[in-house]
């Protein structure tokens, strides 16, 4: 990991690729707003629960980096297309950062830290520094289990094409002003409803755990994000696959992991209990 010398060093460094791909897609999400329609809201409603619930929350975020349950490897690579969709890059990178950010939560280390600030943990790291650019040895030390997979490893090169599929078929439906909705603003309003857990979920809200960091749960963000706003019950217990622990915390994407249960697709499914020990642990030690 960097020092902390080095890391300041680089969030001075403009990462070019990243800021062109958030400009570029948010320019595009205006231009989609000129062309409205409910068709077009439907799909980008759709589509902005496949890929935040079924492929970040659950694939990327609840089964890669968490292990919070298992699952057959064509749920799982299935979750992880989905996932790629979000244009939060591939697989191990994400699981990768997820990982550090738990080890190193709010210290020199954590990729997001909320210490430089709000817009930092928002969006600054990604459109400055090296954002989720990790080397090799990097994945090796936090995320082995997935380069191990030739599957993850495959669609870690091309993790674009799933997206470009999605847009031909909108295109085919609904013409250009589908794609703008159901590609260019699902992924606009799929980023900042994430990058939210990242930033706001650190600043604002309830705390019903003392943790060691700055967590806190938030209900608005949980709607957004189907259910990854609760993040200090998250913080507390990381590798519980429910993050709603209370009847009142709506978490649609537990809902989901039990129905895959009673389905037989989730084996495994490992849910923290009051009454239990905390299960808070080293991101590494997650796997």
């Amino acid at each position: 990991m960097q020092n902390i010398s080095t890391l300041e060093q680089s969030r001075k460094n403009i990462n070019w690729k990243n800021l062109s791909i958030v400009t570029s897609f948010h320019i595009l999400t205006v231009v989609a707003f000129f062309m409205f329609s409910w068709e077009n809201l439907v799909a980008m409603l759709i589509g902005n629960w496949i890929v935040g619930s079924l492929g970040i929350g659950l694939g990327y975020h609840r089964l890669l980096t968490h292990r919070s349950f298992k699952a057959p490897k064509w749920l799982e690579y299935t979750l992880t297309v989905f996932g790629s969709m979000a244009v939060q890059d591939d697989a191990p990178k994400w699981g990768a950062t997820h990982r550090i950010h738990h080890q190193f939560t709010e210290e020199s280390g954590d990729p997001h830290s909320t210490r430089p600030g709000f817009w930092w943990a928002h969006i600054g790291w990604i459109i400055r520094g090296k954002a989720q650019d990790h080397d090799a040895e990097t994945l090796q030390k936090y995320v082995p289990d997935l380069m191990k997979d030739k599957f993850h490893v495959t669609l870690a090169k091309y993790y674009y094409v799933p997206l470009i599929v999605s847009g031909f078929i909108l295109f085919a439906i609904g013409g250009w002003s589908m794609v703008l909705w159901g590609v260019f603003a699902r992924v606009v309003f799929g980023w900042h409803s994430t990058w939210l857990v990242n930033s706001a979920t650190h600043f604002f809200g309830s705390r019903r755990f003392e943790t060691k960091d700055d967590s806190t749960n938030q209900w608005a963000i949980a709607l957004l994000t189907f259910g990854e706003g609760w993040h200090n019950n998250h913080h507390h217990a990381p590798t519980s696959a429910r993050h709603g622990l209370k009847w009142y915390e709506f978490d649609a994407n537990w809902l989901t992991i039990r129905l895959f249960e009673k389905l037989g697709w989730a084996k495994n499914v490992r849910v923290y209990e009051e009454k239990q020990p905390t299960e808070l642990k080293p991101a590494t030690e997650t796997i």
